[in-house]
């Protein structure tokens, strides 16, 4: 796993990707051949956004995990890597989680392999201030430490060691560090051979954000999924009831508006362009490596930011397509199956960096699978 991305949302249903962020190529010292940026966590704190993220130092990734940190002024962008938290890191210690109490003392919590450990963080939010500790009374941890506060009490939520379908259990505190009282299960398993979720408290309520695999049948391959979550008077946590649907808003949903479909204007490497039942081009046949299709003519508006939804049709179970935009290697994009490979209601989407005016291409190479591509819309939101 590798590139970040942020979501933001003003109504818990509708989210826009504001784009990547970081990815293993920024971090001059993390492992060289890349990959396994995994669990990250961002906390604010005194004007500054701080981005925490596992990535491996060495090509024995699972030996020489490092805790890195990437600062910027806002939420969404302008990332930029600052290095790593000195003397964090070991086997398997992964999934970092910063919390930022009342009195604005921060801490850092992370773990893996069954080991969780704690400390302060010292003003500049990228060393420890005095030691470690180790968070010795929960019961089956595994990994995935998230810390919240909710009427004076301190949370901790984990992940526990139920065999290829974690369970997400808790304990609380009347201190940030510790001792922790174990309270029990609150997310059952969810069909996923791990389970890693957070909390936040949004207009009045609590969600916890977590993951299955109900659409990829993939255990590296994830679905985000949002649930309310609920306490008793007791402050206990309630067991998560996990949805389908999702979540009613909170607020006021956003507009939305129609925009142009850019039809495919080039093909090769086995790749060709034939016709729809209604006569419109497509991009066909995308199932070995040098097959490609390009779109030219792309509107970047002023330029900047903008969402790519691509439309296609595919009978595979699982697909990819690799996109490039103007040269630059975007990202490699999961198209899950459809009725079939001639019904086009797949859709996919990312936010990527447009050149200003109308000259911009967007290449899909293929080689992952037989992928029909209808086309390609563009919605540009600028910097």
């Amino acid at each position: 796993m590798d590139r970040y991305h942020v979501y933001s949302s003003e109504d818990m249903v509708n989210w826009l990707d504001e784009g990547e962020i970081l990815r293993s190529e920024d971090v001059t010292w993390g492992r060289p051949e890349g990959g396994f940026m995994w669990a990250p966590d961002c906390a604010y704190k005194n004007g500054t956004y701080y981005f925490y993220y596992p990535h491996p130092s060495g090509s024995d990734w699972n030996n020489s995990w490092k805790i890195g940190v990437a600062t910027s002024k806002q939420p969404g962008t302008g990332f930029m890597d600052q290095g790593y938290i000195p003397g964090l890191g070991a086997f398997a210690m992964i999934d970092p989680c910063v919390f930022v109490d009342d009195d604005n003392r921060a801490y850092m919590y992370y773990g893996g392999g069954g080991r969780c450990v704690a400390g302060e963080l010292n003003e500049d939010m990228m060393s420890i201030k005095g030691e470690m500790h180790d968070m010795n009374t929960l019961e089956d941890f595994h990994e995935a430490t998230w810390v919240f506060k909710r009427n004076g009490v301190y949370y901790l939520t984990y992940s526990d060691n139920v065999h290829d379908n974690n369970q997400m259990r808790y304990a609380t505190s009347d201190n940030p560090l510790g001792p922790w009282t174990y309270q029990g299960v609150f997310l059952e398993t969810t069909g996923c051979s791990t389970s890693h979720g957070s909390v936040a408290e949004f207009k009045g309520k609590w969600y916890l954000f977590y993951h299955n695999q109900e659409i990829s049948n993939q255990g590296n391959l994830r679905s985000m999924c949002i649930d309310e979550l609920h306490f008793n008077e007791d402050g206990s946590i309630r067991i998560v009831t996990q949805t389908v649907r999702g979540l009613a808003p909170a607020g006021t949903l956003a507009e939305t508006t129609e925009y142009p479909l850019y039809r495919v204007s080039e093909a090769g490497g086995g790749a060709g362009i034939s016709l729809d039942d209604a006569g419109n081009k497509v991009a066909a046949n995308l199932t070995a490596p040098e097959a490609y299709c390009v779109f030219t003519g792309i509107d970047g508006a002023s330029g900047g930011r903008a969402a790519l939804y691509i439309d296609y049709a595919t009978s595979q179970e699982l697909g990819k397509l690799h996109l490039f935009v103007n040269g630059e290697d975007s990202s490699l994009i999961n198209a899950t199956g459809t009725d079939n490979d001639s019904e086009y209601n797949g859709c996919v989407h990312i936010t990527v960096r447009l050149n200003p005016g109308s000259d911009n291409t967007i290449k899909l190479t293929g080689g992952y699978g037989e992928i029909r591509v209808k086309g390609i819309t563009a919605v540009s939101f600028g910097n």
